[in-house]
């Protein structure tokens, strides 16, 4: 078993592929095949951060480059781990699935970021998993010596255990997603190079080297990487802070979103039709839905501007939650401001509400035996609770010719229940 869980890691990666981010990095020929399959060849048409290149050009790099460099993580991180024990539960098959699940793990992601999170459609984790089981991909998973199902299941957490397979499947489900997962790993670094700003960068070679493998748990710690986890909790924060979540990049969002919930409650799109679209097919269809005038302004750079903005409270703010409340009350502002003698049309006026993020710190520190939270970090849960709060920001957004409009802000307070 030993040999052949090494050898599923090692031999055969003879296909280079130049990353500007990891250098070479190799891949066993029929893992090489996956790459020109029509799914994954989409994901090189979507921009890994969407709209981020507004605020920061240089951010046009896309998915595909991101998954390629997770895979590369992923199998250093199985590397490393199974030549501290994991070896003894773990399959040469197994192996290989979780290769093409880290390759493949984005292959159902919507385009223009997160944008479409908050939708109701299918999460992009359910869409990886369909695609993978579907051909051409399936076959060519089973080509690189893995389990096509067993692959699926380990992107989709909802997926059921295949028989057999669940101790080492939960493992690397724990391996794909966690705090210091190759997924974050990876996009932290590489969307701090491309924005050109310094937040982002990990020391992954530190990281890796300290990893223990816990056949439950997927990898421990020991309290000399405590740092680093602090380093990536905080850089996830800044990013979010500097560039997720930048007001210009949430006017973007906001406005892509407006476009795509007018469309589906117009009946003018349809929820499936969202499946499967890259960057530019994504305005394409938008431009049928009759909102040419936001995909206009959103492709020529003119974005709404923010009307004014404050932390969201969970409570108080609960009736924006719903997308259709929500649009209620952006009516409510537009009427008023009408009432007030302003020319605003319908659609003028958006309200924008992040997406539920988290900060995971569930790593167990074997030192100090206990979990990261109750460790010597100073990072415990009340600061990583704190970390979310102040990033949620609700924010109203209008049309920029309103923007400088005294009265336009006191009245949008007045209907959101949140004038002084």
């Amino acid at each position: 078993m030993k040999n052949t869980v090494f050898s599923a890691l090692s031999q055969g990666f003879t296909h280079p592929v130049r990353d500007p981010l990891w250098g070479h990095i190799y891949l066993r020929p029929a893992l090489a095949g996956l790459l020109d399959a029509a799914p994954f060849m989409r994901l090189g048409r979507i921009f890994q951060l969407g709209p981020v290149f507004l605020v920061y050009p240089g951010a046009t790099h896309t998915r595909a480059s991101h998954s390629i460099g997770v895979y590369h993580i992923g199998r250093r991180l199985l590397q490393n781990l199974a030549e501290r024990g994991a070896d003894g539960w773990l399959s040469a098959q197994g192996v290989s699935s979780f290769l093409c699940a880290c390759l493949l793990h984005d292959l159902g992601h919507f385009p223009y970021a997160h944008s479409l999170k908050e939708l109701p459609l299918a999460c992009h984790e359910s869409l990886s998993a369909q695609i993978m089981l579907k051909e051409p991909l399936k076959s060519l998973v089973g080509k690189t010596g893995a389990e096509p199902t067993f692959a699926a299941a380990i992107v989709d957490k909802e997926m059921p255990l295949p028989k057999g397979a669940g101790g080492e499947l939960l493992f690397y489900r724990k391996l794909l997603s966690g705090c210091l997962d190759p997924d974050k790993l990876d996009y932290l670094n590489r969307d701090a190079r491309y924005c050109g700003v310094p937040y982002g960068a990990q020391d992954v070679d530190f990281i890796l080297s300290r990893l223990h493998p816990h056949k439950q748990r997927g990898a421990d710690i020991d309290s000399r990487l405590i740092p680093n986890v602090e380093a990536v909790l905080f850089s996830k924060y800044l990013m979010y802070r500097s560039v997720y979540w930048h007001r210009q990049v949430r006017a973007a969002t906001a406005m892509v979103k407006k476009a795509l919930i007018e469309g589906l409650q117009s009946g003018r799109l349809a929820g499936g039709e969202l499946y499967g679209l890259e960057d530019q097919s994504l305005f394409a269809i938008l431009e049928c839905t009759g909102s040419e005038g936001l995909v206009k302004a959103i492709r020529e750079g003119s974005l709404y501007e923010t009307l004014c903005e404050l932390p969201f409270n969970r409570g108080a703010h609960a009736k924006l939650l719903d997308l259709k409340g929500r649009g209620l009350y952006e009516e409510k502002i537009e009427e008023r401001l009408r009432a007030g003698g302003m020319a605003v049309k319908a659609g003028d006026v958006i309200i924008d509400i992040p997406e539920p993020i988290s900060f995971e710190t569930g790593l167990y520190v074997r030192d100090e035996h206990c979990y990261f939270a109750q460790s010597s970090s100073a990072f415990n849960a009340k600061i990583v609770d704190s970390f979310v709060r102040s990033l949620y920001t609700l924010r109203v957004f209008i049309k920029p010719k309103f923007e400088k409009k005294p009265k336009a802000k006191q009245a949008a307070a007045e209907i959101l229940g949140l004038a002084k």
